[in-house]
């Protein structure tokens, strides 16, 4: 599949050519979302009937709740990475932002970056390990030309924030706290950057210094998103939830690698990238419900993520403690997924017979069974 109509130049990064970098980083972003690769993904992704979908522009009852003091239409969440800036999948026909509780918008830093080099993203089986980098165009050009594009009437949208210092996280913080965006995610765990993110992800004392300085700089709901490479990620919620985090994100993506095993080389560019997708899904059930254990005794809700692919996954991270589900890779292959999803939580809750998805967190009976004695 073609992806751009023509190769793109590398720039060297260096201190002497900033604005060039910033052009640069502007026109990638810019030429992505071109007609060119728009044409391309709009016309895959408009014969919608290939899904086997029906659409339903009827709101589900009982799939409203509250996350951080605001209003979500239902529990799902787009998540950072996987939809741009929020402009990405409403090119698709069927798709509406509106169909969504929250939208993660694209990791953004202080400064513009270029990202890695490639590869940066491959497919593995059940999965998709990338290796971006955080390409982004800087959080001035987010705030003053990106954030009012975005319609605030159709959901709800999370800026994240990414940083290779203290100083950075603070500074990106503070610009945002001065914009319309609804709530701040903050990333200390991304596992394709060779500085910052998954070091302060994977130390809790710096985790907690990192969240406390950027409690300090918003008034704004403040999530934290988790990493799952670390020995203890409960001991680390339980530390950023006393560093004043008002929500987790659980979990980032685990780090691996892909081997061409012909040239005996890396396929990513970067060595080594963020694996999602279905193949994390066990990984990310345990690690939901060992941050519930910690995070519910303080009121802290959780963006339950990590391979979640039609409304049984979203059900079972409900279960385990998740507030809401974050859906990324998902989409990748199924652009009008959500509303699959939202109909089958919907579905689930009048078999159930319960009036709100709020009734399903935590819900999960971890006791123990008697031996032999499976049932579902």
């Amino acid at each position: 599949m073609l992806v751009h109509a023509r190769p793109f130049p590398v720039i060297q990064t260096r201190a002497s050519q900033p604005r060039l970098i910033e052009v640069e980083a502007e026109r990638v972003n810019e030429v992505q979302s071109s007609a060119g690769v728009r044409a391309q993904a709009y016309d895959v992704a408009r014969i919608r009937g290939d899904f086997g979908l029906i659409q339903n522009d009827v709101e589900h009852e009982g799939l409203g709740l509250d996350f951080c003091g605001l209003r979500l239409a239902n529990p799902i969440v787009l998540l950072s990475g996987c939809v741009g800036f929020g402009e990405e999948y409403t090119r698709v026909e069927g798709f509406s932002n509106q169909d969504v509780g929250a939208i993660v918008l694209k990791g953004t830093t202080g400064k513009p970056r270029l990202g890695n080099r490639p590869h940066r993203v491959y497919e593995t089986p059940d999965g998709m390990l990338n290796a971006i980098g955080l390409q982004n165009p800087g959080v001035d050009h987010v705030v003053d030309k990106i954030l009012p594009t975005l319609d605030f009437s159709e959901t709800r949208f999370i800026a994240n924030v990414s940083g290779s210092t203290l100083e950075e996280y603070i500074e990106v913080i503070r610009r945002f706290d001065d914009s319309p965006i609804d709530a701040i995610e903050v990333n200390i765990s991304c596992p394709n950057v060779k500085e910052g993110g998954v070091q302060f992800g994977n130390d809790p004392d710096m985790s907690a210094r990192v969240v406390e300085a950027c409690r300090k700089a918003t008034s704004k709901p403040l999530i934290t998103k988790l990493s799952p490479n670390q020995t203890d990620i409960a001991y680390n919620a339980q530390r950023c939830i006393e560093a004043g985090t008002d929500a987790l994100a659980v979990i980032n993506t685990l780090t691996g690698m892909a081997i061409d095993a012909e040239l005996r080389r890396p396929v990513i560019g970067n060595v080594q990238g963020g694996l999602s997708g279905p193949a994390i899904k066990p990984i990310a059930l345990l690690k939901v419900w060992q941050v519930f254990q910690v995070a519910r005794p303080h009121g802290v809700p959780i963006i339950g993520q990590g391979g979640i692919a039609n409304a049984t996954d979203a059900l079972e991270f409900l279960i385990a403690g998740a507030t809401t589900v974050g859906v990324g890779t998902g989409l990748f292959y199924d652009p009008l997924l959500c509303r699959r999803i939202t109909a089958g939580i919907a579905d689930y809750l009048a078999r159930h017979h319960l009036t709100r998805v709020s009734e399903l967190v935590g819900t999960l009976d971890a006791s123990p069974s008697p031996i032999g004695c499976y049932s579902t």
